[in-house]
C-alpha cells in the first residue's frame, strides 16, 4: 500500500488516539477491557496520562487514521520484553497490509531501544488475531491469563517474537 504511513503519537496528539480508540471500541467492545461508553468520559488528563504510559503508533491512509497499536515496556525480569497491545484496524481497512506495517513498526521501535522479544497477548477465541500473530512471526506459550471484564471462562494467551530472529541484522 503506497499512500499507507505508520507514526509515533506525541502526547499533543491525545485528540487522534483518543478517536481511534473510540472507533476501535465501538467496532470490536469484545476485543478490549473497556467500553466505548465509559471511556468517552475520560478527560483530557486521562488521555494525556495514557499517552504517556505507552507508544501510540497510527497508520495514516490518505491523511486519515486508519489503525491503531500500544507498545509499553515490560519491567522488571522482563525489561528485556516489548508488549504490543490494543491493535485495531478500521474494518475498511483490514486485509490491507496495514496490521502488519503497525507490527513491524513497532517490532523495529521495540529493537531500536534494545528490547530482544516482544509479546502479544489475543484473546484466545480471536481466531483471526491468533492467525495473524502467528503468520506474523509470533509463537504461542504456555502463559494465559483471564480476560480483563470478560465472562470467566474468556482467556489470552501469551504470544512471543523473537525481534533479533526476525528483524536483526542480515
Amino acid at each position: 500500500m503506497t499512500d499507507m504511513t505508520v507514526r509515533v503519537l506525541t502526547e499533543e496528539d491525545w485528540p487522534v488516539y483518543r478517536a481511534l480508540r473510540l472507533r476501535a471500541l465501538e467496532d470490536s467492545p469484545g476485543a478490549f477491557a473497556a467500553t466505548a461508553t465509559e471511556e468517552q468520559s475520560y478527560g483530557e488528563h486521562v488521555w494525556r496520562s495514557r499517552m504517556r504510559r505507552a507508544q501510540r503508533l497510527i497508520a495514516v491512509v490518505a491523511e486519515h487514521p486508519v489503525a491503531i497499536a500500544s507498545l509499553r515496556t515490560m519491567h522488571g525480569d522482563f525489561a528485556h520484553v516489548a508488549e504490543i497491545f490494543s491493535v485495531w484496524v478500521q474494518p475498511a481497512h483490514r486485509g490491507r497490509g496495514i496490521a502488519t506495517a503497525l507490527m513491524e513498526s513497532c517490532a523495529e521501535q521495540a529493537l531500536t531501544e534494545g528490547h530482544s522479544q516482544l509479546v502479544y497477548w489475543v484473546g484466545t477465541d480471536n481466531a483471526s488475531a491468533v492467525a495473524f500473530a502467528s503468520g506474523f512471526g509470533f509463537r504461542p506459550t504456555d502463559m494465559r491469563r483471564p480476560m480483563h471484564g470478560a465472562a470467566d471462562d474468556d482467556e489470552e494467551i501469551a504470544m512471543i517474537l523473537a525481534l533479533k530472529e526476525r528483524f536483526g541484522p542480515k
